[in-house]
């Protein structure tokens, strides 16, 4: 059996390093200088591949070995990004849980995951410590900032480890061999639609997402990036892009300063920004109330939900550099990306049809990507000669098939065997959508599999119904939720109204409207939210529907 082909994604840094050492890697802004002014700090990449090579002697010598599993959990910066390239460098698996999930769902991933040690802020470290039987194995630990109560090493401890004796500095670190299929990470699903699962990412898979974004995006070495989520600062290091980290709590992207947001646009002339909806929304409104453009920002990324097309038209207005534009990638944590449109084309080929009960266009498949429609059906498909394959037009189950796809769920093989079906050699993975494909060969997005509400009339989808209703002036948003079992279940909106709106004339123009649809016309019900809807935890964005359907039943 030929050996794997030897791959270690850091190396991806080591040569922007080589490349570009000069170049600005890092930037974060709101700093202060020692006199209390407002001073920006900055790291170039020769200075962030140094740091990362110091760290991993560091982690060697603390004991970190290939393949053992360390949480990492610091809030966005230098920190987080040197820390994971030396994670990678030392051949660890770097576990990332989004903490705004919550303790509860925190825990459980934790204990999953069985890690070996965490590389965490003081808090994190100071609820280890209280449960330390439920951690017995995480013996690797450094702490990222000042201990509290314990000892054990630190960031500083670490980078001095790396000089070595007498304020020296050892050469570069040697970068342990790893296989195209060798984890490189375990990141962990917001559980926004389900239970959170460690998605296994490979060494390969990694190297496989940065050669698919850095050519379908044209994205080229020089450029300046604001990412609005910390994962995308990994991209940036790899395809020798800049990062100006964002000034914001990643953990609630829909409470985004957007002065600030715009402050870091114009004073670093940021090429390219990335943002779920939640945040381009708040950005969007304020630009739009004081006639604000971005004649720097070449893209614009937004993706994570579908986005709302009023969103997109407020940001397409910011742009106005020659060639510019705002893309929505479709993809999920276990396949990115996976098709991709554009604001023009949504704006004018694709929106009308989409509050017409369409569905939502997500463009064409990435280059690279094999894309199928299946029947709909429950439980595992074993293999693709199990599933049938249906034709343009009709709505099934979306199944993917490349480089940047997983292949497993950490520790799960029942989720594992329920998301994958083989074929031959190679697998596809279920997205956990609906959706069709159209004559052009265009991916609509018709919503979640498990948000489909069935009826004994026939099945209705979220994105075939909501835009219809999202038309209406007074609702912020809606959400389509079914009442009772399938297949017998009643389906009902519960709508968010803008503010200072009457909920009685909004209900009795809401159920008018549902007559003029042949998708709505089954719908009756329909209630108002007291608050704004529930959201996910890490993009701010898709809607919990089984919260609202529990609360619907509650209030019917």
């Amino acid at each position: 059996m030929s050996q794997p082909e030897v791959l270690n994604i850091a190396s991806t840094l080591r040569e922007t390093a080589r490349r570009f050492p000069s170049q600005s890697a890092i930037v974060c802004p709101g700093g202060r200088d020692r006199f209390g002014r407002p001073a920006d700090s900055s790291f170039s990449f020769d200075e962030l591949d140094r740091e990362s090579d110091l760290l991993a002697h560091g982690l060697a010598d603390l004991g970190v070995e290939k393949g053992q599993r360390l949480v990492l959990m610091v809030r966005p910066g230098v920190e987080f990004i040197a820390l994971t390239f030396a994670l990678f460098k030392a051949g660890a698996v770097v576990v990332l849980i989004d903490p705004g999930m919550g303790p509860r769902r925190v825990f459980r991933c934790l204990d999953e995951v069985e890690p070996e040690g965490f590389i965490a802020i003081p808090p994190v470290h100071a609820l280890r410590i209280m449960s330390l039987r439920r951690f017995r194995s995480a013996r690797l630990n450094v702490t990222v900032g000042r201990r509290w109560f314990w000892k054990g090493a630190t960031y500083d401890f670490l980078l001095a480890a790396g000089r070595g004796q007498a304020g020296g500095r050892r050469g570069p670190f040697p970068l342990v061999e790893t296989g195209q299929t060798d984890p490189a990470a375990i990141i962990f699903t917001s559980g926004s639609t389900g239970p959170s699962k460690g998605v296994v990412y490979e060494h390969g898979m990694f190297a496989a997402q940065v050669e698919a974004l850095r050519d379908f995006f044209n994205v080229e070495p020089g450029g300046i990036d604001l990412p609005g989520l910390p994962l995308f600062a990994l991209f940036n290091s790899a395809m020798g892009v800049t990062t100006v980290i964002p000034q914001m709590d990643p953990a609630h992207p829909a409470r985004v300063d957007p002065a600030k947001i715009v402050a870091a646009i114009h004073s670093h002339k940021v090429t390219q920004a990335f943002g779920s909806p939640a945040i381009w929304n708040r950005v969007g409104r304020y630009c739009e109330a004081r006639d604000i453009k971005f004649p720097t920002l070449q893209r614009i990324f937004s993706a994570g939900a579908p986005v709302p097309i009023d969103v997109l038209a407020r940001m397409k207005r910011t742009l106005v550099a020659a060639g510019s534009e705002m893309h929505t990638p479709y993809g999920a944590t276990e396949a990115l990306p996976v098709a991709s449109i554009t604001a023009t084309d949504v704006l004018t080929r694709t929106a009308a049809r989409t509050r017409e009960g369409a569905g939502t266009c997500v463009g064409r498949p990435i280059p690279g990507m094999r894309l199928k429609i299946i029947e709909m059906i429950d439980g595992p498909i074993p293999s693709l000669a199990q599933a049938r394959e249906l034709p343009a037009g009709e709505i099934g189950e979306i199944i993917v098939q490349g480089a940047v796809v997983t292949r497993e769920y950490f520790r799960r093989p029942e989720a594992t065997a329920a998301a994958k079906i083989s074929d031959g050699e190679r697998f596809w993975h279920r997205m956990g959508d609906v959706g069709y494909l159209d004559e052009s060969g265009e991916l609509w997005f018709c919503g979640r599999k498990g948000h489909v509400v069935e009826t004994l009339e026939g099945r209705m989808f979220t994105d075939c119904v909501e835009p219809i209703f999202n038309s209406h002036p007074a609702l912020a948003r809606c959400a389509l939720v079914g009442l009772g079992a399938r297949p017998r279940q009643t389906p009902c909106i519960v709508v968010e109204l803008e503010s200072g709106t009457s909920s009685r004339r909004v209900i009795a123009e809401l159920r008018d409207l549902a007559q003029t649809h042949v998708n709505t016309r089954r719908i009756e019900r329909f209630l108002i939210y007291p608050r704004s809807l529930p959201v996910d935890v890490r993009h701010n964005t898709k809607i919990d529907r089984e919260q609202l359907a529990a609360w619907a039943r509650r209030h019917s």
